[in-house]
């Protein structure tokens, strides 16, 4: 489990980042699979969220996950929804209500206010990113009564710009939003990269947030034990794994 340096100051959120470490699955899943949507062994994958959860020291009937379909939508929550809300961020000020995020490449992200005492958590690959998802999310924070100056963003591990190879359809999408944004690719051998972590932290800034931590694991590097879904669809398994990140108020 990786911690925020920022987030670990204050004592009343319990956070962390996973890798693949640790659990019960087996095979291309091995070994700490929370991905509830993958076909691993269902058994397998509430041993690995109830020992997370444990890790987190939160109830696991409190744990929230999403059904994440790379959207823009963000949920606000006051209790646990009795149906799976289909979205990709979620935002709540209400104590050991735990929300999780699900990740093989793309990024997750906490935000937090430390004086409104209000917390957020975030998937973003390149669609939900491009679809503006952070600044969504942070309007609901300003909506709650938030000061944008005040909050702090963490962005977990994900797909580092060294390995986040795209086509030319790609790059020409992103500079139809913004001719701008060819600063978060990179051009190297006739090939082109992607900057994800950089196009969010861009988002993060110009929506006036100051405090971004980012924490630099690059998931598609095997050393670093994390589920990627380039690095499994690279060797042919059309399934994987997926990591966890989870915060909560105490």
């Amino acid at each position: 489990m990786i911690k925020s340096k920022s987030i670990s100051k204050y004592n009343n959120i319990s956070h962390g980042f996973f890798n693949r470490l640790g659990g019960y699955s087996n095979g291309i899943y091995k070994s700490l699979n929370c991905g509830v949507g993958s076909d691993d062994n269902k058994k397998n994958i509430k041993k690995n969220i109830k020992k997370v959860c444990n890790k987190i020291k939160c109830n696991k009937n409190n744990l929230v996950l999403l059904n994440q379909i790379h959207s823009n939508k963000v949920y606000s929550l006051n209790k646990i929804s009795k149906k799976k809300l289909k979205g990709d961020a979620l935002i709540t000020c209400k104590r050991n209500l735990a929300l999780g995020i699900l990740t093989a490449d793309c990024a997750p992200i906490f935000i937090f206010d430390p004086y409104k005492n209000i917390i957020a958590a975030i998937h973003a690959g390149w669609k939900g990113a491009y679809k503006k998802i952070i600044y969504k999310t942070i309007n609901k924070f300003k909506k709650k009564g938030s000061h944008v100056k005040d909050l702090i963003s963490v962005i977990g591990p994900c797909i580092s710009k060294y390995r986040y190879e795209v086509k030319k359809d790609f790059l020409k999408k992103f500079l139809n939003q913004n001719q701008r944004n060819i600063r978060f690719f990179i051009f190297n051998k006739n090939k082109i990269f992607f900057s994800l972590n950089d196009y969010i932290k861009n988002q993060l800034k110009e929506s006036g947030i100051n405090r971004i931590e980012i924490i630099n694991k690059d998931t598609y590097l095997k050393k670093n034990n994390f589920f990627s879904a380039r690095r499994s669809l690279k060797k042919n398994n059309y399934d994987y794994g997926r990591n966890i990140s989870i915060i909560m108020i105490k």
